[in-house]
Formats: structure tokens, sequence, C-alpha cells
């Protein structure tokens, strides 16, 4: 079993590497609350204190937030992934604009500026917009199922459809998205000219500045310069292969220095298509000839749905990355891999990966359960592969012929004691939560559970 990757102070604290990330973030924004409130200036009323140090606090964490998604290749290793560092991402920005409710009815101030007004119309306005545009399509997984009738009822109503159709697909929400630095600063601004704390305490004015001056910093760096140092590589469609009736895949020829990547890991792609260039994350599902790689599309309702019509060989592409460390090699002698769905493609790229060395093989025993809604498309390949690894065995469902896959199955199939497991899942989100819950409760250590965070994207 390989071991994991831990600083000296996590290790004595007996710490894995990969909550050094989340622990930073949490003790950093409890100290500035505790060191905000302690600092209140004589005089200054206690409700209004407050409030103020909720938008303070509601600064920091967007100001993290800033510095995570600006720097998410650099601080993968303390989050134990660049997949959670964008989960991360986005907690500390759903916070913030949470705690901006209690600060809009606590903290105000008679002697409010009107440009320092406006400017907090402006931010609550953005932030708030792009908070409900990042949730909106987790929806069902965060409402109990009789509100999810409901909400779905109003999604099909004519102008819900046309508002939905208007601000769907990945381009739109990225471009709405860059403007977050902006909103941001619009509400630091604020800040700065409306804090009545300000002018009795200095040290709160010059903390805030700090913080929020990092955060807008590394916005600007995000959108100016991060892409001069960001590796990229040239690369040509090779093909395009229907696979299913909603999943294509991509192979791409380098035309330079091929990208290096491990198993498991996806990249950023841009594709030159007939509609003008598109920008995605996709997983790399496997290495492809002549040094390639190749990638698993499934249709998700933006411009991935017209792939096979817009993309053709021959067509340019540049490949950013590569990201994510869903590492097979961090687990135990005995694993489970889950995959549901298009979920599947982490597991493509290292069991590709095995077959495309032949004198390579498992040093685990695997258990691989693949399910999806139909007969998977990738089961013939799969079987082959495992015909060349006899540590490898797999169990193939059709969820509309064998009903869905359940944790209890997996660990009747298995056999295994659960805390000498490791498991290893990707797909849908719903399905994951329960299967995460399920094995903590028969045993299976939470170290030892692993996910693909391909939602994020």
């Amino acid at each position: 079993m390989s071991k994991r990757r831990t600083t000296p102070a996590a290790a004595f604290l007996g710490v894995p590497f990969r909550w050094v990330g989340p622990g930073a973030v949490t003790v950093l924004a409890a100290a500035y609350g505790i060191f905000w409130y302690l600092a209140r200036p004589q005089g200054e009323p206690v409700l209004r204190h407050v409030g103020q140090l909720f938008g303070g606090e509601s600064v920091l964490l967007y100001s993290i937030a800033l510095v995570l998604v600006s720097t998410l290749p650099h601080v993968e290793p303390v989050f134990g992934g660049i997949d959670h560092a964008a989960i991360w991402h986005r907690r500390a920005a759903v916070t913030a604009t949470v705690l901006l409710l209690p600060h809009i009815e606590l903290a105000s101030n008679p002697e409010a500026t009107s440009v320092g007004k406006t400017l907090a119309v402006v931010a609550i306005s953005g932030l708030a917009a792009l908070v409900v545009w990042a949730v909106l399509p987790r929806w069902r997984t965060m409402l109990p199922a009789p509100v999810r009738r409901v909400v779905h009822a109003a999604l099909q109503t004519k102008g819900v459809r046309l508002v939905v159709r208007l601000l769907g697909g990945y381009e739109r929400w990225r471009g709405f998205h860059r403007l977050t630095g902006l909103f941001v600063a619009a509400g630091f601004l604020h800040g700065l000219l409306d804090a009545s704390a300000f002018e009795a305490a200095p040290v709160l004015r010059w903390s805030y500045v700090a913080i929020g001056g990092t955060g807008l910093a590394f916005y600007v760096y995000r959108e100016l310069l991060a892409r001069r140092f960001l590796p990229h590589h040239d690369y040509q469609v090779a093909g395009v292969r229907p696979v299913a009736a909603d999943l294509v895949e991509v192979a791409l020829r380098p035309l330079g220095r091929p990208l290096d990547f491990k198993p498991g890991q996806f990249a950023m792609v841009y594709l030159e298509t007939v509609d003008g260039w598109q920008r995605h994350p996709f997983s790399i599902s496997g290495p492809a000839q002549e040094g390639g790689i190749s990638i698993t599309v499934k249709a998700l309702g933006d411009h991935t749905t017209r792939l096979p019509d817009v993309v053709q060989p021959g067509m340019p592409a540049v490949v950013g990355g590569p990201y994510g460390r869903f590492d097979r090699h961090k687990g135990t002698a005995h694993q489970v891999w889950i995959a549901g769905g298009v979920g599947i493609t982490p597991f493509l790229s290292w069991l590709r990966s095995l077959d495309a060395d032949p004198g390579s093989g498992l040093q685990e025993d695997v258990d691989f359960f693949v399910t999806s809604a139909g007969p998977s498309p990738f089961a013939d390949e799969i079987t082959a592969i495992a015909r060349n690894h006899p540590r490898l065995k797999v169990h193939v469902l059709d969820t509309e012929r064998d009903g869905r896959l359940t944790p209890a199955a997996v660990m009747a199939a298995v056999g295994t004691e659960p805390r000498l497991l490791s498991v290893f899942m990707g797909g849908p989100d719903a399905m994951l939560r329960q299967f995460r819950k399920a094995f903590r409760a028969a045993g299976v250590r939470r170290l030892n559970i692993h996910r693909e965070y391909f939602q994020w994207r």
C-alpha cells in the first residue's frame, strides 16, 4: 500500500496532507472572526459591530475563494486534488453569500455614503446571482423529494424554460463566473467607505485591506497573467467515435510535446468546432495512438450535446493540465471500484493504461462494479482487459434489467473485512453520497473512500 504524503506538522498531528488546506481555511475564518469581535471600538453598538463582522468574514471568505480558484493546480496537494480545492472554493463563496444576510440586517450605518450603498447593491445582486447559478444544476440533490416535484413542475413552465435556455451552458456560466472579482471588489469598497468601526480601530481597517487586497490581487493574476504560466499542449482531433446515444469518444493526436498525465487525471480541453472555440474540462479516458489521449464526452445540455456534429478529424485542440489526484495507488491491497454512468472515464483510463503495457499488472485485488441505465457501451472492452488481469473481477449491472446497485450488494460480493478495503467511486453525486454513508456505516475507513468530483466542473 502506498503511503499518503504528509507535511511534517501534519505527520506529527496524525492528519492526512489533504486536510491541511481545509483546516487552514477553517482556522483562518475562525481566527479572523474572533479578532474582529475582540477589536470592537469603545462606543460601537454590539449588534452593528457583529453585523460588520459578518461583512468582514464575507470578504475574507470571498478572498479565499478567489485565491483557490486562481491557484488550483498549486493548492491541490493540500486539498487532496484540484476537484476538492474547487469544492472548497464553492463552499467558501456560498458561505460568504449567506453571511451577507445578517450583515445587511445588522450593520446599518446612518452615515453610509450614497456611493457605498450603490456598491453594496451591485455586490450583493451579482454575488447572489452567481451562487444561485452555481447551485441550480445541483438542485435535485439538495431538495427533499416532495419539494423536488414542485420545482420540477415550475421548471416546465414556458417562462422558466426560456430563462434556462438563455442562461444554460457551460460557456455562459464561465463568462459570468469571471465577473466574481468585480462583485467582490464592489463589496470590498463598500466596506471601506461605510464601515463605522474603521475610524476608531485602524487595525480592523488594515486587516480588512490586507485580506480583501490579497483576494483581488489573485483575481487580477488569474484573469491577466495565469494563462502565461500554465502549460498548454497543441493537439489535433484524430477521430470522433460515437459510443452510445449520448456518449462520444474523441481521440486527440499531439502536434508537439504530448501531455504527461497519470491515469485518472483530467485536462482542460479547448476544441475548435464549426461554431468556434469551445472550452471544457474532461476526464482523460486513456492513452490513444501516437502518444495521444482520448476523452469521453457525455451530452450535458451545453455544447457537448452537439459535439459529434461540430468536431471533425483534423481540427486543432489545445490541452491544459493535467489535473486531479484520483489515483488507485493510494488504495489498499483490496480495492472496490464503482463507476456509474459517465463516471466510468477515470476507470477506463486506469484499465487502458494497464492494457497498453502488456508487462504491467495489477498489484491489488480489485472488484470493479460498472452500472448504467441500459447495457454499458464499455462492457466488452472492460471484460476483455480483465481476461489479462486475473486479479481484476468485473461486475456489470444494467439497472433497467438488474435493478440498482446497492452498497449492501457490493459488500456481499466482495466479502472482505471492511477496514481492509479501499473504495474508489465515480458517478452521479446523489448515488456517491449514499454509497459513502453506507460504506462508512459498514466499517470502511473514511480515509479509504475516494471519489471523483467531476460535477464541480
